[in-house]
């Protein structure tokens, strides 16, 4: 699905400047321990997250994750947004809760990247 198939489901405003509307996102991780996401996320993935700072930037570029939405209409520091802009990682906000986004997102056809802890 392309991200901005994404923005306008989640409701989403773009607060980077480069253009990734057709960057395709196959997975997405709902997560604010970035312990996990580190541990259980795929690259290329969508990371929907209520952290706003310079961590998840760095967790994102570390795990090779595609883009971030941060939940709960949180909004990041302009320093945050020039380091993922540096770093050309596309960050969104969405007002919705994050069960709210994944429900949405899972209903679109979009699947977990998680992986499971035990079969």
């Amino acid at each position: 699905m392309k991200f901005s198939e994404i923005i306008r489901i989640v409701e989403g405003t773009v607060l980077t400047r480069h253009n990734a509307s057709n960057l395709e996102i196959a997975s997405v991780a709902g997560c604010d321990l970035m312990s996990d996401v580190l541990t259980y996320s795929k690259p290329e993935a969508l990371l929907l997250t209520g952290l706003a700072n310079s961590h998840v930037i760095r967790t994102a570029e570390m795990a090779d994750l595609a883009a971030i939405v941060f939940v709960r209409g949180k909004q990041p520091t302009p320093e945050v947004v020039a380091m993922a802009e540096e770093k050309g990682i596309p960050l969104a906000s969405s007002p919705h809760s994050m069960f709210e986004m994944c429900g949405r997102l899972y209903v679109a056809g979009l699947v977990s990247c998680d992986t499971p802890v035990c079969d």
